[in-house]
């Protein structure tokens, strides 16, 4: 069964990743936030380490600086997060298409 939370140590362990590292990487990729538990201590759900893989696939294996990673991370994300709206603007553009027509038909 899988653990809705992990600590930096199992992130580590599991990602192959240094605490260090990881910590740094919070700093650079707005998309690594962790949260923090009463204690303080960081702790990282599926989602986060998922990021560190896809960061660690960027940097270690295909070789792109941590900026390089970042703009790529950026770019994915604003793709993945603006395929809903431009399917929600084309619904609305077709709508207004539509009524223009109507209204030209009536003139």
């Amino acid at each position: 069964m899988k653990k809705l939370y992990y600590s930096i140590g199992e992130v580590n362990k599991i990602t192959g990743i240094e605490p260090h590292v990881i910590r740094y990487w919070e700093t650079i990729f707005p998309q690594l936030k962790p949260s923090k538990n009463r204690s303080g201590k960081r702790v990282f759900t599926q989602n986060d380490i998922k990021t560190i893989l896809e960061i660690k696939d960027l940097v270690k294996n295909k070789g792109y600086s941590t900026s390089g990673a970042k703009k790529m991370l950026d770019e994915k994300n604003s793709t993945v997060n603006s395929e809903p709206i431009n399917a929600e603007l084309e619904r609305d553009l077709k709508e207004v298409k539509l009524f223009l027509e109507r209204m030209l038909e009536q003139l």
